[in-house]
């Protein structure tokens, strides 16, 4: 009947967790890390040098053999080298296991091919991972066997930035002080710390390992580049929420299993709404333990998902026509003593502190709206974000019904007065409780909402790092609250002056705010209206990184330097160009290898059949009329095959930068378009037989 177990008993058994640190290591030890964690310090290599030697300890027992530092180049994936704990043998042959102090809390890999934009050479090799202590490591098994995976910064020989955790780090130090001043203006002594807790929920596919295999669309880009739409699609929404079939279910207990082992708060699960779609959402975590916990759920749906015969597809439109996946990353602020800076409380009118927290997140998020929108670009998001699942490319924020009338208050008369109460719902069943309804109600359509108390950026790409979405909001946030602050600590009267200021926060910003339909087509028209920017595309997106406003933005908290962000640009571009020319090259060759003769094979059987029926006199019209329609689809294709061919191999010849990246934008996704038209015609009247490629039909429901 399968593996029983207590996740009580197995949760985090694979971490080196603050209760392992606390049996294994000396008290002194233990304090002088705490302090590094809490206050950032410095860890002298004394120091080092025994916890080194616990966690080699500990992970040996584990049955480590290797250990790594576990970083998060510009990549978007993670990157690690092993070294082996051994040392060089003894004159008796016999080794050591050691690790050092010094291993623990630097390593070198080679650091010249990975993307760095320009701040370094690539004969530069030298790169540095520095260990960061606020994330903890943990042993992974696999079929490696164990390995000590220790999460670390990447930067380069002269200092940059050269990954995602870096610039995160440095926006919690951000957020964390400017949250601090904000309290203590409201006589908050007490908190010694506030930290940005993220739940990133997570959207992914599952096909069937064997079919996937016969797309080379899905081997080199994640998605499929051909494919008609089958009988059934989601219209029934019958798999949204639906009984997990027993293959999936098998998987998903394998899932949870690592997942908990390793310390993440896997909680939620369920089928998504586009066939063959599920879900995985975590509890909350600080954000920099939440960056990593998702890069090891993707890790890991990924693994499992082979070890159940089937593949994860975490590309945001791996099928056109149903739903994409995307990674609604909720965010909030919370004190080392409890105190969550988005809680409205009961009487959010009267609740000056939320009040102004809340209005500072309106500021940030008009005044930054372009940054928001390109911290969830990439190509994949391109082909989801807009459409009748995933938030609109216009950003805007959903305070709901009760937020929304203290905004009013607030704007019309200057004070609010009263909020909007949740009441009762009431069943009309007398078996069933009457429940209590939320002041609010949700809405799926807005990128940007106010869920209760945290906001839920719903924008994010499925296998995109949720580093940079939070990069994003913790510096934009900070720079909010710095401007308050700033005016607040000079204020002769705080009550008057904190009413006053948000009241205008309020006015100034009320464009922002929207609760309607963001799918609607008025609503386009009315931001347009408002001045709020629609920006449709990566490459659209990425000049926001290197404006005045950013740079300035992000030096002024030193997040990001200007040689940073540059980069960073320069990376993005570089990107984008390539992953859209690895999709147009994969059309040429499946289109040329196996499409058109597939089509030019069925032509001919139904040449052949034309012949014979006619030769025994029988009526044609039928095999004539499909022949007819074949050829000319068949035509389409070779004339739409060859100006994607040209226009590909026209790209290759630009500049690197954004005039490639806007040509592969512009040129060659049109031209990706036009060949796949014919093709989706084509594979309609093809005898499946002949076909030369599983359907959407055989990849979606036949898991």
């Amino acid at each position: 009947m399968g593996e029983y177990f207590n996740v009580a008993d197995i949760f985090g058994e694979d971490v080196f967790s603050d209760k392992v640190m606390q049996e294994r290591l000396p008290k002194k030890v233990y304090r002088a890390l705490k302090k590094t964690i809490e206050e950032g310090t410095q860890l002298d290599l004394a120091t080092a040098d025994v916890i080194a030697a616990a966690m080699k300890d500990w992970a040996i027992e584990k049955g480590a053999t290797h250990y790594t530092h576990w970083f998060q180049p510009l990549t978007g994936v993670t990157a690690e080298k092993h070294d082996s704990f051994i040392t060089a043998p003894n004159p008796d042959g016999t080794i050591l296991m050691e690790f050092s102090g010094k291993e623990l809390i630097k390593g070198e890999p080679d650091a010249s091919s990975f993307p760095s934009g320009g701040l370094r050479a690539t004969f530069e090799a030298r790169g540095y991972t520095a260990w960061d202590c606020t994330s903890p490591a943990f042993v992974r098994h696999d079929a490696a066997g164990a390995t000590l995976c220790i999460p670390t910064a990447f930067c380069s020989y002269t200092g940059e930035a050269l990954d995602q955790k870096t610039p995160l780090l440095r926006s919690m130090e951000a957020i964390n002080t400017q949250s601090l001043r904000l309290l203590r203006l409201f006589g908050n002594t007490t908190s010694k710390r506030v930290t940005p807790s993220v739940g990133p929920e997570q959207e992914y596919f599952l096909v069937d390992e064997k079919k996937f295999l016969q797309r080379k669309d899905l081997i080199f880009t994640g998605r499929t580049l051909f494919g008609a739409m089958p009988p059934k699609g989601q219209e029934l929404d019958d798999h949204y929420f639906g009984t997990i079939r027993q293959r999936i279910a098998s998987f998903m207990k394998d899932v949870n299993l690592q997942l908990w082992k390793l310390g993440v708060t896997a909680k939620t699960q369920h089928n998504e709404v586009a066939p063959a779609q599920h879900e995985l959402a975590p509890i909350y975590a600080e954000a920099n333990v939440a960056v990593d916990h998702n890069q090891i759920v993707m890790q890991t749906l990924k693994r499992v998902a082979c070890q159940h015969g089937m593949k994860c597809l975490l590309h945001e439109k791996p099928f056109a026509g149903v739903n994409g996946s995307g990674k609604h990353n909720n965010w909030s602020l919370a004190t080392d003593d409890g105190i969550n800076l988005l809680d409205p409380g009961k009487t959010p009118h009267e609740n000056v502190q939320f009040l102004l927290v809340l209005t500072c997140i309106l500021k940030a998020v008009d005044t930054y709206a372009d940054l928001l929108r390109e911290s969830a670009a990439d190509p994949g998001n391109d082909h989801r974000l807009g459409a009748n699942e995933a938030p609109p490319a216009i950003i805007s924020i959903f305070l709901g019904e009760q937020l929304q009338d203290v905004m009013t208050q607030l704007i019309s008369t200057g004070t609010a007065t009263h909020s909007i109460k949740g009441g009762v719902l009431e069943t009309g069943v007398k078996t069933l409780p009457d429940l209590t309804k939320d002041a609010t109600d949700r809405n799926r359509t807005s990128p940007f909402a106010f869920t209760g108390n945290k906001f839920e950026f719903r924008m994010v790409g499925s296998r995109d790092s949720i580093a940079s979405p939070n990069i994003v909001l913790n510096t934009i946030v900070a720079d909010a609250f710095c401007d308050a602050c700033d005016l607040l600590e000079k204020a002769d009267d705080f009550d008057t002056a904190v009413h006053d200021l948000i009241k205008q926060y309020a006015s100034e910003h009320q464009r922002i705010v929207f609760n309607g339909n963001g799918y609607a087509d008025e609503w386009v028209a009315e931001a347009e209206r408002r001045g709020l920017p629609n920006i449709k595309s990566m490459v659209d997106a990425i000049p926001a990184l290197t404006t005045e406003k950013a740079i300035q933005l992000f030096g002024r908290f030193k997040v990001f330097t200007k040689a940073e962000l540059e980069s960073r640009v320069e990376v993005k571009y570089e990107n984008y160009a390539k992953a859209i020319n690895i999709e147009a090259r994969t059309m040429i060759d499946v289109a040329s290898k196996q499409i058109i003769p597939a089509v030019i094979k069925y032509t001919k059987v139904l040449a052949d059949t034309i012949n014979a029926v006619t030769a025994a006199g029988a009526e044609v019209s039928v095999q004539t009329e499909l022949l007819q329609e074949t050829s000319a689809l068949l035509s389409d294709t070779k004339v739409a095959l060859a100006k994607l061919t040209e226009v590909t191999n026209e790209a290759a010849k630009l500049p690197e930068g954004e005039t490639k990246a806007r040509y592969y934008y512009e040129v060659v996704t049109a031209a990706m378009a036009e060949l796949r038209a014919p093709v989706d015609a084509l594979e309609m009247i093809v005898d499946k037989d002949m076909w030369p490629m599983p359907s959407y039909g055989d990849l979606l429901f036949e898991v």
